[in-house]
């Protein structure tokens, strides 16, 4: 008799890679012409990043050199957490965060999708900040991962695939 087959459904990001882009992103607003004499920056504060310019347009312009970095090392922009624009003294800042671990309310909205659309011999168990997904059939396994590879509220991965 076949055991049963498990994954883990989990949201992480590399942090090494999220401080490459912040270095890239500081490098290019260093050296393009646009973001000269405006103030622009961008900086880890703490848990957060910062990102700061003397107008609205020139902030939210930061923001795109630093997304336009994630996504060119593999990061999804799910992770990216960025507030509005808001202003501060002089200038107007953003700050953002980025997200790991599936947060309570979404791991129970997961947990609901594979209970109503994945194969009936699927499980799922919320574990802190991560699913653990189980079944006797490798492939609603798989078919359970086809499934939340579309789910839009954070990026998530699979690991710890078992049978």
């Amino acid at each position: 008799m076949a055991g049963e087959s498990t994954f883990d459904v989990v949201s992480k990001v590399d942090k090494q890679e999220v401080a490459n882009a912040l270095n890239q992103s500081q490098k290019e607003i260093a050296q393009r012409y646009d973001f000269k004499g405006v103030g622009a920056e961008i900086d880890f504060s703490g848990e957060k990043i910062l990102m700061k310019a003397n107008s609205e347009d020139r902030v939210k312009a930061v923001l795109d050199v630093f997304e336009s970095k994630l996504i060119k090392r593999g990061i999804s922009l799910k992770s990216l957490d960025a507030g509005e624009p808001f202003p501060s003294g002089k200038e107007y800042r953003i700050e953002a965060s980025i997200k790991e671990g599936i947060e309570q309310d979404i791991a129970k909205k997961i947990n609901k999708l594979i209970r109503d659309e994945a194969p009936k011999s699927v499980k799922s168990q919320i574990q802190g900040d991560e699913l653990r997904v189980t079944s006797k059939s490798r492939d609603d396994l798989q078919a359970t991962m086809a499934l939340l590879k579309n789910f839009e509220e954070v990026d998530l991965q699979f690991v710890n695939f078992r049978s």
